[in-house]
């Protein structure tokens, strides 16, 4: 049974979602602050996060970032909030997906689903967990990038991103694609933010490395190969 921690300071929210949840069998636990959050995390190390933004004690952005430097669970960030600026920061410091409030819980129960579905078939088909595209590697345990010897920052979504596309090789994948299974929800809006992310792994690997991996398939979407 997946324990799901719900982190938020608003009780009557906590407690509707946390009365789903059990309604769909999952063991829930809540926490009213994100310094109580963090310890339950230590404590109790849940399968997924349900985390609030704005939190009393320690900010819901600050609880995501102290999550990501010691376990991969997957968090989805709620807010009251519904600035771009906002989603980019909850996804550049780990979260895995966001909502904002008011939100239906139908699609909460499906993101989780999705969430969840895609941690246990975690480091699937990496040989010994280690994707490779020429001298560019991917460590899907534990989470490190590097061309040859050279190691490469990426941030969680970055991560995200560079994983299912090494694990397309080839493969032409399209924006669709990308929003729904590396962002985990259908994104009713402007698929700008996949082209922004794209943009920042040239950055970081393509310009460093000065060997082209990302391609662009115009009208299509985007595939990884590496040319030498």
């Amino acid at each position: 049974m997946p324990r799901i921690l719900i982190v938020e300071d608003e009780m009557k929210i906590a407690r509707f979602i946390e009365l789903e949840l059990a309604h769909e069998g999952y063991e829930v636990a809540v926490s009213g602050d994100g310094r109580s959050g963090l310890e339950k995390v230590a404590a109790w190390k849940p399968d997924l996060i349900v985390l609030d933004l704005m939190l009393p004690r320690l900010s819901g952005i600050e609880v995501c970032r102290r999550v990501r430097q010691e376990r991969d669970t997957p968090i989805i960030m709620l807010t009251a909030k519904d600035d771009v600026s906002d989603k980019v920061m909850g996804l550049d410091m780990g979260a895995d997906d966001y909502m904002t409030k008011p939100f239906a819980i139908e699609e909460l129960l499906a993101r989780i689903r999705v969430l969840l579905k895609r941690r246990a078939r975690a480091g699937g088909g990496a040989e010994g967990g280690v994707l490779r595209a020429g001298l560019l590697t991917l460590d899907t345990r534990s989470y490190a990038v590097a061309y040859g010897d050279t190691p490469i920052s990426l941030t969680k979504k970055e991560f995200d991103l560079l994983r299912y596309l090494m694990e397309r090789q080839g493969q032409v994948v399209t924006r669709d694609a990308l929003l729904n299974d590396v962002w985990g929800y259908e994104y009713a809006g402007d698929t700008n933010i996949v082209d922004v992310y794209i943009r920042y792994l040239r950055t970081k690997i393509d310009e460093k490395t000065g060997v082209k991996y990302l391609h662009t398939v115009r009208g299509v979407g985007y595939m990884l190969r590496h040319e030498e």
